[in-house]
């Protein structure tokens, strides 16, 4: 339960004046449901306003706010051109305000002939004249409610910023003074004020450099703090000790020695695996790396210590790809394997029920399906998660709920983090990296290509089918302000039908679930040639002759998901190619940025997803990492990705400080963090509070 302290900030923004339905609809579109949504929703840019008496005290170029009498109008008839009003300052100065798409009655009624108002915008040269563009129109009266600097905020159609203004100002309001969190030392050297104090600046002052960031730095203090807390009590907790003979594995034919890196992750795994508690491990490797042999390894090393293992996939797709995986590897030995996605009905899955349940069943591969309430088993040992950020901390201690001791837990991202930033992750989690290819592996020929060579890709991919090869073509990223991925998807999945008839399939992450499954099961049967796709494809299924991939609009993608997506071809021993299609424009005129042409370069340099991943940090910064795109489970409302590097492991040492050295949360300091979990709402960590 939420101390009441915090009950005032998270009350529901219909309590706050002047909301109402036609306000509360806005709002909800911006995520704004609660007064501490407002409060946290800080300015995305400053008004630096010129407060003058007369036009020859402002400057052009600035936001200016002074009184001016509207002396004439001027219309050409045409609904098109704008509209204007000719204005004069006390002194006879004159200023025209202009504006564009709005009716000319609309205009008169709000700058009736010499009667004065106040008028704010930014004022402007245009020839030898001056001029305003859609100022806001006051009453001379209210000029005083006018200040010089004013926040912007976000905004959304239905509600303008001086109301948002308002609002904020109360959910700000109603923020409590709370006792401090950080300690001390590090609040004298960065320089930070108090929490409530700097959610004030935030909202009141430009450039309020220490008040943002010290807000940014308990938004990932809380993350660092309920990680920890998670890892302490997952190892207080009662696991059991797994420490198989090695008959089973001994007894894997394998095709290819293990890479040094897979051998020493086993060995990592396995220590784990014989503690006493749960293991929590991450297993980071680069597409190819040979994770999922690591993983059946560990699964077998449970088996042979008379436990059962269980592995969850994010799509049945792919849940049937391990499925097949590790029939094929364990073929001959004495492993019952089987699986269970949400298409399985009926008897087959009743069977399955009952073999997991009288420990017939040694490993259970399957989806979200084996959380539900009717699976049980008679003795789980290990689960083993793929690509760990679909799945959040909730669902992780979903699945361990399922074992009467908790089990033990690998999780796998094929994800390249760079070390600093997988603590926001992972935290609470130790860390072993595939950071070695199998043998045999060919690299993958990686070209950059402008877009106005785009008919002679298209002409090579013809090329590429007729010799009966498969391609992956994905589509550009896109701003949310311009047109859905899906219709970009769509869009050239049309084009390429056009020219190549049924062998286009299309995939986006708006479709149903099973309709995904079901393109890419054509995909890699051989039905369909070319696959047009949006980034869902970051998680596929092997394809074996997909030996070309064509990322459009390459320069808006990250660096670590532009090499996540090339991985999805080169599974074979054969070569395969990367095309990355950058936007040059109608004209070929646009040109990438230094950064830009650095970034596709280091593509075709190297295919090292871990050098790539800290390439990408330092030239965009974390947020291209953990921001939407990338990062799957952790948000951050309030950290800047400039932010977000440099405060990781300051809050991650501060949150380790708190737990082994200042008292743990029943000191005084600690008791301040609990309410700090809250105030982030930090949900799996604030039910692990009330045990103490």
């Amino acid at each position: 339960m939420r101390p009441d302290i915090l009950n005032p900030i998270f009350a529901e923004v219909d309590v706050l004046k002047g909301v109402g339905p036609a306000v509360a609809k806005p709002l909800a579109r911006l995520g704004l449901e609660r007064a501490v949504d407002l409060a946290f929703h800080l300015p995305v840019t400053w008004i630096d306003r010129m407060l003058v008496e007369r036009l020859d005290e402002a400057v052009a170029g600035r936001m200016v706010g002074l009184v001016l009498t509207p002396t004439g109008y001027s219309a050409t008839g045409s609904a098109r051109a704008p509209f204007r009003v000719t204005c004069v300052d006390g002194m006879g100065d004159v200023v025209r305000l202009v504006y564009f798409g709005k009716s000319s009655g609309w205009a008169r009624k709000l700058l009736p002939l010499r009667e004065p108002r106040f008028i704010s915008g930014r004022l402007d040269r245009y020839g030898d004249e001056l001029q305003i563009v859609h100022p806001d129109v006051l009453a001379p009266e209210e000029a005083g409610s006018v200040p010089a600097t004013e926040p912007v905020y976000a905004l959304s159609e239905g509600i303008t910023n001086g109301r948002l203004r308002d609002l904020v100002a109360q959910g700000v309001a109603r923020a409590p003074d709370l006792a401090e969190w950080i300690e001390p030392s590090l609040m004298g050297r960065e320089g930070w004020p108090g929490w409530r104090e700097a959610l004030v600046s935030a909202h009141s002052e430009p450039g309020a450099t220490p008040a943002r960031e010290r807000l940014a730095y308990d938004e990932i203090f809380s993350g660092q703090l309920a990680l920890m807390l998670l890892r302490a009590d997952t190892r207080k907790r009662r696991g059991v000790p797994l420490e198989g003979d090695g008959r089973l594995r001994d007894a894997v034919r394998l095709p290819f020695a293990p890479t040094g890196a897979q051998t020493r992750s086993m060995q990592e795994i396995a220590g784990d695996m014989a503690q006493p508690h749960p293991m929590l491990r991450l297993l980071q490797g680069d597409v190819g790396a040979g994770k999922t042999l690591v993983a059946t390894m560990a699964l077998l090393n449970a088996v042979e210590a008379g436990a059962q293992g269980a592995m969850l996939a994010p799509t049945e797709i792919l849940a049937r790809q391990h499925f097949a995986t590790l029939q094929k590897t364990l073929a001959g030995l004495p492993v019952t394997v089987a699986i269970l996605t949400g298409r399985d009905k009926g008897r087959a899955r009743e069977s399955t029920l009952m073999g997991l349940a009288d420990g017939s069943i040694d490993i259970l591969v399957g989806t979200h399906a084996i959380f539900q309430e009717a699976v049980g088993y008679r003795n789980l040992g290990l689960a083993v998660i793929d690509e760990q950020h679909r799945f959040g901390v909730a669902q992780r201690m979903m699945l361990a709920a399922k074992a009467e001791r908790a089990p033990h837990l690998l999780v796998m991202t094929a994800t390249p983090i760079p070390r600093t930033l997988t603590l926001t992750h992972y935290g609470e989690m130790d860390v072993s990296r595939l950071d070695e290819m199998p043998p045999g592996r060919q690299p993958i020929e990686t070209s950059v290509i402008a877009s106005t060579k785009l008919p002679d890709v298209v002409e090579g991919l013809g090329r590429h089918i007729a010799a009966g090869g498969q391609a992956y073509w994905v589509c550009p990223l896109v701003e949310e302000s311009e047109v859905s991925d899906q219709a970009a998807a769509e869009d050239r999945a049309a084009t390429l039908k056009a020219r190549f008839g049924d062998r286009i399939g299309l995939v986006h992450g708006q479709m149903k679930g099973p309709d995904k499954d079901a393109a890419m099961a054509a995909f890699q049967s051989g039905a369909l040639s070319v696959l047009v796709a949006t980034t869902v494809i970051e998680v596929g299924v092997d394809v074996p002759n997909a030996t070309l991939i064509i990322i459009e609009g390459a320069e808006r993608f990250g660096l670590a998901q532009l090499h996540q997506l090339r991985g999805r071809v080169g599974r074979g021993s054969g070569l395969s190619r990367c095309l990355l299609l950058w936007n040059a424009g109608s004209d070929g005129q646009q040109r990438l940025s230094e950064t830009g042409r650095a970034r596709l370069a280091l593509m075709r340099e190297t295919q090292d997803g871990f050098r790539i991943a800290e390439e990408d940090l330092r030239l965009r910064g974390a947020g291209e990492l953990l921001g939407t795109r990338q990062s799957g489970e952790e948000r951050f409302r309030l950290a800047s990705p400039e932010q977000i590097g440099r405060l990781i492991p300051m809050a991650h040492d501060d949150a380790r400080l708190l737990i082994d050295r200042d008292g743990g949360l029943a000191s005084e300091r600690g008791r301040a963090a609990r309410l700090c979990l809250y105030l982030f709402e930090r949900e799996a960590a604030a039910s692990l509070l009330r045990s103490g």
